[in-house]
C-alpha cells in the first residue's frame, strides 16, 4: 500500500514535468518509465558486481562494459545538469544504451523502438533523477506500487482515460476468474496491462508455493501472462508496469489484435481478461477474415468478442467489459454474438455495473460477461447480478464509500448453487436459457429483474379536506394574532 510520504514524493515529480513543459500525462508517465528502467538496470549491475565480489569471479553477464560506467544511474545522477544532459543526448549516450541494449535482464529493450527523449532542460532532468533517487524501490511491492499510483495519474489528469480500467474491478474479475499456474492468461487489449498485473499477483497470493518450483516460476516469468496491444507507447508503459511488479519477461505484442497481422492468435489461451475499446469502427477490409466469421460486424466491442471467442483454448474461459449495447443491442450483429456465446458455447454470467464505474472520463454503462469456450454449446442457466456499488461514490469525484457490492458479487459467483433460491427481486438471481432465447438473447438484467413497489396507503378524501380546513383555521389564528403584536407596537410608538 503506497503511503501518504511516497504519495507526495511522486506529486513533486509529476509537478516537476509539468511546470517543465511536459503537460501530456501519457508523455510524463513514458519519460518517467524510461528514467526508472535505467535506475533498474544500474541496480541489477550493482546486484552483479557485489555477487561478483562475493565468489570472487569476474561479473556474469554484466549489463554496462567497464566503458559505459558513465551511464550508470549510481554515476550520473550527481553530475552538474549540463553534463547529464549530454549523458543522456549524445550519441551512444544514456538514451541510446538504453534503446539499442541487447541484454538478458527483461524484454524492456524490445519495446524501445521509436522511444524519444523528450525531456526538454537539463535542469528539469537533474530534478527529476534527484527526486527519484530520493525513492526507497529496493522492494518490489514499493516498486510495484508507485507505478501503479502514477498510471492513476492518467485519469485523475483527465485524459487518456481509456487506457485506464479500475483497480479493484480488474481485481474483482481476477478474483471470479481464479486462474492457476497452469493456465496461459491474456489480455488482448492490454493497455498499461493491470489485468495481467493483478493476475501475476493472485498466482503469487494464492500459488505461493506451486511458484517455488522452479519449472513453475520459469512457465511464470515467461509464458503465463500475454497480451497484444497496437500503441507502441502503452506496450512501453504496460512492460514497465509489469516489470515493476516482478513480471520480469512479459509476453507483450505490438500488433492490431483485429488484423489479419494476428491471424495465428487462435486457439493460444486459456483465461481471457479484458476491457476492450468501445466506441469504434472498423472498415472491413482492416478486420481479420476469420474474425468476420465469427462475428459480422464493424464494431470493435463486438470484434473483440469475437478475438476472444477466437483466441481461446476449448475449455478456456474470459471476463471480459462490454458496453450496455452489447447486452441488449437489437443489430443482426449485436443479437448474433449474443446467440453465438450461449448456443455456442457456455455463458454462465452477466454482471451489470453502475454508469459511474469509469467516471471521471467515461459515464458509460457497463456490464462484465463471463463465459467458457466449448465450441458445442452448454448454457443452462445464466447468473445475473445487478452491481450498485463499487465502494466508490458515482459522480466525478469517485469518492470512497460504505456501500460496496464487489465483495459479494465474487462470494455469489463461486456459489452459483445457492443462487437458484433467489428470485428476481434480489441482487442476484438466475435466468433460464429457454427464456433468454425468447428475449432475441437480451441479457439487459433489466429484462429479467423485478422491483416490488411499496403501497402507498392514502387517507380518504373527506379526511384530508377536514386536515386543510384545521390548518386553515390554524393560519387564520395566527395571522390574527400578529396583527395584534403589530397594532400593539404601533399605538406604543
Amino acid at each position: 500500500m503506497i503511503t501518504g510520504e511516497l504519495k507526495s514524493k511522486i506529486d513533486r515529480v509529476w509537478e516537476a514535468f509539468w511546470t517543465g513543459g511536459l503537460s501530456n500525462p501519457i508523455t510524463v508517465i513514458e519519460q518517467m518509465t524510461y528514467l526508472l528502467f535505467i535506475r533498474r538496470l544500474d541496480d541489477l549491475h550493482t546486484q552483479r558486481e557485489q555477487k561478483a565480489a562475493f565468489l570472487q569471479k569476474s561479473i556474469e553477464n554484466p549489463i554496462y562494459l567497464p566503458l559505459e560506467q558513465e551511464l550508470r544511474w549510481s554515476y550520473f545522477k550527481n553530475a552538474d545538469p549540463d553534463v547529464m544532459y549530454r549523458l543522456f543526448t549524445r550519441e551512444g549516450g544514456v538514451f541510446d544504451f538504453l534503446k539499442n541494449m541487447g541484454t538478458q535482464n527483461g524484454s524492456f529493450s524490445n519495446y524501445m523502438k521509436g522511444a524519444t527523449f523528450m525531456i526538454p532542460t537539463p535542469r528539469l532532468l537533474a530534478q527529476v533523477v534527484d527526486m527519484l533517487s530520493a525513492i526507497d524501490m529496493d522492494d518490489r511491492d514499493t516498486k510495484g506500487d508507485v507505478y501503479e499510483y502514477l498510471l492513476s495519474k492518467i485519469a485523475s489528469a483527465g485524459q487518456n482515460g481509456q487506457f485506464r480500467t479500475p483497480r479493484h474491478i480488474i481485481k474483482m474479475m481476477v478474483g471470479m476468474v481464479q486462474p492457476t499456474t497452469e493456465d496461459i492468461i491474456c489480455d488482448p487489449s492490454a493497455g498499461s496491462a493491470g489485468f495481467l498485473v493483478a493476475a501475476g499477483e493472485y498466482l503469487r497470493k494464492h500459488h505461493a508455493a506451486e511458484l517455488l518450483k522452479p519449472e513453475v516460476q520459469k512457465r511464470f516469468q515467461n509464458q503465463t501472462l500475454m497480451g497484444t496491444e497496437f500503441d507502441p507507447t502503452m506496450i512501453r508503459i504496460g512492460a514497465m508496469n509489469l516489470m515493476l511488479h516482478g513480471m520480469e519477461n512479459p509476453n507483450l505484442v505490438q500488433v492490431d489484435a483485429l488484423s489479419e497481422d494476428n491471424a495465428s492468435f487462435t486457439d493460444k489461451v486459456t483465461v481471457m481478461l479484458a476491457n476492450p475499446p468501445f466506441k469504434g469502427s472498423l472498415d472491413r477490409e482492416a478486420v481479420d477474415p476469420k474474425l468476420l466469421n465469427i462475428v459480422d460486424s464493424k464494431k470493435t466491442e463486438l470484434l473483440f468478442l469475437g478475438l476472444i471467442l477466437k483466441g481461446l483454448q476449448l475449455g478456456g474461459r474470459a471476463a471480459v467489459i462490454v458496453p450496455d449495447g452489447v447486452v441488449f443491442g437489437n443489430s443482426k450483429a449485436h443479437q448474433a454474438i449474443r446467440q453465438t456465446l450461449i448456443d455456442q458455447h457456455l455463458l454462465t454470467g452477466v454482471v451489470s455495473m453502475p454508469a459511474g464505474v469509469f467516471k471521471p472520463y467515461a459515464g458509460v454503462s457497463t456490464a462484465i460477461l463471463l463465459f467458457t469456450k466449448t465450441g458445442v454449446g452448454g448454457t443452462d442457466k445464466v447468473w445475473f447480478y445487478d452491481m450498485q456499488a463499487d465502494g466508490f461514490s458515482l459522480d466525478d469525484k469517485r469518492n470512497p464509500i460504505i456501500e460496496n457490492d464487489i465483495s459479494d458479487v465474487v462470494a455469489r459467483w463461486h456459489n452459483l448453487g445457492a443462487e437458484a433460491s433467489r428470485t428476481r427481486t434480489d441482487k442476484s438471481f438466475l435466468v433460464s436459457v429457454e427464456e433468454i432465447r425468447l428475449t432475441n438473447y437480451d441479457l439487459s438484467i433489466n429484462r429479467y429483474k423485478e422491483t416490488v413497489h411499496e403501497e402507498k396507503v392514502y387517507a380518504k378524501p373527506h379526511v384530508i379536506i377536514a386536515q386543510i380546513e384545521a390548518l386553515d383555521e390554524e393560519r387564520q389564528e395566527l395571522l390574527l394574532e400578529l396583527k395584534s403584536m403589530v397594532l400593539s407596537e404601533t399605538l406604543a410608538v
